[in-house]
């Protein structure tokens, strides 16, 4: 069956009655069959939920639950295996699970690309069930009006492809990873290399869809502005089910150029990289560099030196970025020869580090290239670092040789929208994120633990660096170094560690919402946000 339009849904498909005090059950796990007829009785009965459930007896199930992992260390034979697997195919779907998952006390995982760098959506340590939105991802572009409606399990490619059939001129500040799901995504906040210009998705959202707690159908209107507000970058799986975004395109010319330069310690790399962090969150808008910071081999033969790799987007032709770069960053001794000038959608693939010749429906591919073992953190700095301070970051990354830094610089429009305006708090004050990276191919926990630890080696020497009182994080980047959610009692106190280092002074405010419309805290993982404490937990 197609996914339905989000335009044509009703807000109320069928009456719903949930009771608001469900009755404590056993954490052990339901019956499966009475959990399946709960499922079957609270779906419509024009569009039967059975063909969307996947239980381990199905012979389907292992290649349902893998499609969609992402990160190896979450793909073993000891990692909990969900109690079943809900494809939905239709918002009843939805309905049902929401509705049957509180009724049998059974925790529910929501999985739109599965992207999540620590499995918290397909991965927990309580009997649980995963709601899989990948069916769920219709995609209505309006060039008129110059929005789309964008359901959750669509992923940023499919999003892009379908925009650049009906638009050279249009495009959506978002991720270039083109396997993402759109639900994870722009609820977490969602940025990419047009945010100077254009800011984070979140800052071009218009209106969406959620099935609250209740089972309720609700857009931004029925919902409230708190809880837009909420969803727009607090993380949509704390406050119900997202089923898709209306969003606002943004004008992108017909041509755009990048490049990618590489520098290596005996190349000057340390005065560039000083240099860039100076002019990359201050140089025009229409021009995002990132810098990819990692250990290769030196020139002398047993040797290991630094390679800073510098990735770019420029919103024009290759004459006016050549003109911008030898006037504020000639540092870097940009060469016509190293631009390339192409269409916003093939950039995807150049940033993608897919061929930039091959043919674009490669972006309607919902598998990733290669799947990995990996960690990911993050951090953001606020004052340029000294070259002295680089030499030391370059002589710990040398000793530890595994480990990668991203730089991905703010500035432009991110400097211009108050912190206030999403759960994204992350603004003015930041010159650029960092994320942290390790990735390995070899399975076992002695090969884990080892880049695991490289990435918190490389953390911690970061420290002098970067942001404090809050040590800032950014959610999309999820990392359970820094706390972890545990229902009961103590549920706020633990989710206000990592929260205020995700949302700073927006995590009380996502607290209040949190608790107005999910007092039960059934929409709870590993990092979700808590209920206030003078609540049922």
């Amino acid at each position: 069956m197609g996914a339905l339009s989000p335009n044509k849904i009703q807000l109320s498909l069928f009456p719903i009655v949930v009771l608001l005090s469900l009755i404590s059950l056993s954490n052990s796990a339901p019956h499966t069959k009475t959990f399946l007829h709960c499922l079957e009785s609270h779906s419509e009965p024009s569009h039967p939920i059975t063909s969307a459930i996947f239980t381990p007896s199905n012979s389907s199930f292992s290649s349902v639950l893998q499609a969609y992992i992402r990160n190896l260390r979450f793909n073993t034979s000891t990692t909990r295996k969900p109690y079943l697997i809900i494809t939905a195919l239709h918002v009843s779907h939805v309905q049902a699970a929401v509705i049957c998952g509180q009724k049998h006390n059974l925790q529910m995982k929501i999985r739109s690309g599965g992207h999540d760098y620590e499995g918290v959506s397909y991965v927990a340590d309580v009997p649980f069930f995963i709601l899989d939105m990948f069916n769920l991802r219709s995609i209505e572009v309006d060039i008129a009006s110059e929005t789309a409606w964008v359901q959750a399990g669509a992923t940023l490619g499919e999003l892009y492809y379908r925009i650049a059939e009906k638009s050279k001129k249009h495009g959506f500040p978002a991720g270039v990873c083109h396997t993402v799901g759109i639900g994870g995504h722009i609820s977490g906040g969602g940025y990419g290399n047009m945010m100077r210009k254009y800011g984070l998705s979140v800052d071009n959202l218009l209106d969406a869809q959620i099935i609250d707690v209740q089972g309720r159908l609700l857009d931004r209107k029925s919902m409230g502005e708190d809880l837009f507000w909420a969803i727009s970058g607090g993380g949509g799986a704390s406050f119900g089910v997202v089923l898709s975004y209306k969003i606002k395109l943004v004008q992108v010319p017909e041509t755009v150029t990048v490049f990618q330069v590489q520098r290596t310690l005996e190349q000057n790399a340390t005065d560039i990289v000083y240099n860039w962090q100076h002019v990359a969150p201050n140089t025009s808008n229409d021009l995002f560099i990132r810098v990819v910071i990692d250990v290769v081999n030196g020139t002398k033969q047993g040797t290991k030196t630094v390679r800073a790799t510098f990735i770019a987007l420029y919103l024009g032709d290759s004459k006016s970025l050549l003109s911008l770069m030898n006037e504020t960053f000639p540092q870097l001794a940009l060469k016509q020869s190293d631009c390339i000038e192409t269409t916003w959608l093939r950039s995807i693939l150049f940033w993608d580090t897919i061929n930039i010749t091959n043919p674009v429906d490669i972006l309607l591919e919902r598998q990733p290239l290669s799947i990995k073992y990996l960690k990911r953190k993050s951090d953001y700095v606020k004052k340029p670092i000294s070259k002295e301070g680089l030499e030391g970051i370059w002589n710990k990354m040398i000793e530890l040789v595994d480990a990668i830094l991203y730089f991905n610089p703010y500035g432009g429009r991110m400097a211009e929208i108050p912190s206030t305006a999403s759960p994204f708090p992350h603004r003015a004050r930041n010159l650029w994120k960092i994320q942290y990276q390790a990735n390995w191919m070899q399975s076992g926990k002695e090969v884990a633990d080892h880049y695991i630890n490289l990435t918190r080696k490389l953390h911690d020497y970061m420290t002098p660096f970067v942001s404090m009182n809050p040590r800032e994080a950014f959610y999309n980047y999820k990392d359970l170094d820094l706390g972890i959610h545990h229902k009961g009692k103590k549920s706020y106190s633990k989710g206000r560690v990592y929260g205020v280092e995700y949302f700073k002074d927006n995590f009380d405010r996502l607290v209040q919402v949190k608790s107005k419309v999910d007092p039960g805290n059934f929409f709870r993982n590993e990092q979700s946000i808590p209920t206030l404490p003078h609540r049922k937990n």
